[in-house]
Parts: C-alpha cells; structure tokens; sequence
C-alpha cells in the first residue's frame, strides 16, 4: 500500500458512509484528513474514530453543503486552518425523491451534488496548485448514464422527478470531472470521476422514494459494504501510477469508459458556465 504521509487529504461528506470510510482508508495510510458534515457530533464521532483508529491528525469542519454561503464559508476556514490540500475529494451527495429548495432558491439535488463540489473545487484550487501533483476526485454515479443535463430546466421548476435529478446531477458530476481536466491540463492537478458501486449506506433515507422504501431492504444483502464503495476513491486518490492520469472514470478502480453524453464537450462548457453563473463566480 502506498503511503499518503505528508499529504493533506479534504473529503467532504467525510462524517458518514462512504466518506467517512474514504477518509479512514486514507488515513490509515498516513494522510492528514479533514473531513466535512453538517452535525457536530457525528463530525466529532467521526474524527475521533479515525484518530483512535490511525493516530493521524484529523480536522473537523462543519458546513451545509446546500448553502453557497456555507461553502465559501468553509473554503475560507480551509485556506486558514489548512496550510496545503494535495486531494480534494468531493465526495458529499444526496438523493431527494421530492423536490426541496435550497436558501439560495435553487433545488437541492443539483445545488448539493454538483454545484457544491463545483464552487469547493474553484475556492481551494489555488491552493491545490500549489501542492505537488494535487489531485480532485469526484464522486460521480453509474447513474450517470441514464441523465440527461436539461438546460432549459436545470432546476427540476417545471417536472420534477427524484430519479431524473439525481441522473442529471451525476453526469453533471462527470462532465464537470472532464472539464476540469481539460482546463488544468499541464497543471500538477489531475481531475478523475469514481463510480462507488451501489453501497449500503443511509443515502436517500430522509426523503425516500419507492425504491428506497421497497427495493433497498430487500438488496442490502447483496450490497457493497462502505468500505469497498470507498475503496476505488482511496486508490484514485493515493496511487502512485495515477499521479498523471487525469480525465478519466473509475470504477471498481479501474478505468472504464463513460457514457457517450458525459463526453459532450459543448454540454459541459455550456454547464461549466452555467455552473459559475449560478454560483456567482
């Protein structure tokens, strides 16, 4: 196993599931981690495992990723607290079978799983560029390849479906991951999307749709545990053979070929810029 000692590691979402797992993997290879929640006490609970676990220095910071005030919030206790970030693991996401509005007007599932990860990466990249070979990794979906990016409702105002927004907000993860590669290629900062696998976690379990409320406990068997959902985010992020490869999708950590829209470059430019205006940067 390679060793991440001396690298700082931020994953967010890093109090649970498998966020908490990735930050534990890292961790136990030597990693500074600093994780991201909402609740105090189970960010607490977290860290205190992975200190206990590992005995690896471990930091704590609490952010509403549905905020775009928290997010930038957050950013500036990163670049103050944080004197390096060498990985960014956006790892925080949600499922919402019902539409929510964020404090910002915008609905949830886009806001939470693509639009925070998309103004995180922009507020620490800086800080990123200044590592030795930095990497983002993004957790994106298979779901990805059932999405559509409706751009003239990106907002789910005039349908709304739970499946069709989280579809749509995946392969915005991914073709984000893409063209974040493109535009740092011939930086030190590699940019790859990861495919967890379907993980038995809590995902979708405050506002569940039928699957989650039928299918799940049925499947739970027969599903990953966290540890090997993290499992293909904590290679991405530490092996050494990967410290040039940018651009690409993993899954099962292995690179595998994407769906045909998320290699749309006009679709992500066009929700790059999309992306910025609804962030304000």
């Amino acid at each position: 196993m390679s060793s991440m000692a001396g690298r700082t590691v931020v994953v967010t979402g890093g109090t649970g599931g498998i966020g908490r797992a990735t930050a534990l993997g890292l961790a136990g290879m030597g990693a500074h981690v600093a994780i991201t929640g909402r609740d105090a006490t189970r960010a607490e609970d977290a860290a205190r495992e992975i200190r206990s676990a590992t005995g690896v220095q471990v930091d704590v910071f609490l952010a509403d990723h549905s905020s775009q005030a928290d997010v930038r919030r957050l950013a500036d206790e990163m670049l103050q607290r944080l004197p390096r970030v060498d990985v960014l693991v956006n790892n925080v996401g949600g499922y919402w079978n019902t539409r929510h509005v964020t404090v910002d007007g915008l609905e949830r599932t886009f806001a939470v799983n693509h639009l925070a990860a998309f103004l995180l990466t922009d507020l620490l990249l800086a800080l990123l560029q200044q590592s030795d070979r930095a990497r983002v990794v993004t957790v994106a979906s298979h779901a990805h390849a059932q999405g559509r990016i409706d751009f003239d409702d990106l907002q789910g105002e005039h349908a709304y479906s739970g499946a069709r927004a989280y579809n749509q907000s995946k392969l915005a993860s991914v073709l984000f991951s893409y063209e974040l590669a493109r535009r740092l290629r011939g930086s030190d900062v590699t940019s790859n999307a990861v495919h967890p696998g379907v993980v038995s976690t809590a995902f979708g379990a405050d506002d569940p749709g039928r699957t989650q409320r039928v299918l799940v406990p049925v499947l739970r068997p027969f599903m990953k545990s966290v540890e090997r959902g993290a499992a293909t985010s904590i290679h991405v992020a530490s092996a050494p053979q990967l410290q040039d490869v940018t651009g690409c999708y993993f899954t099962n950590s292995q690179p595998r070929e994407s769906s045909r829209r998320s290699h749309d470059r006009n679709a992500a430019t066009k929700l790059w810029h999309a992306s910025a205006d609804l962030v304000g940067s």
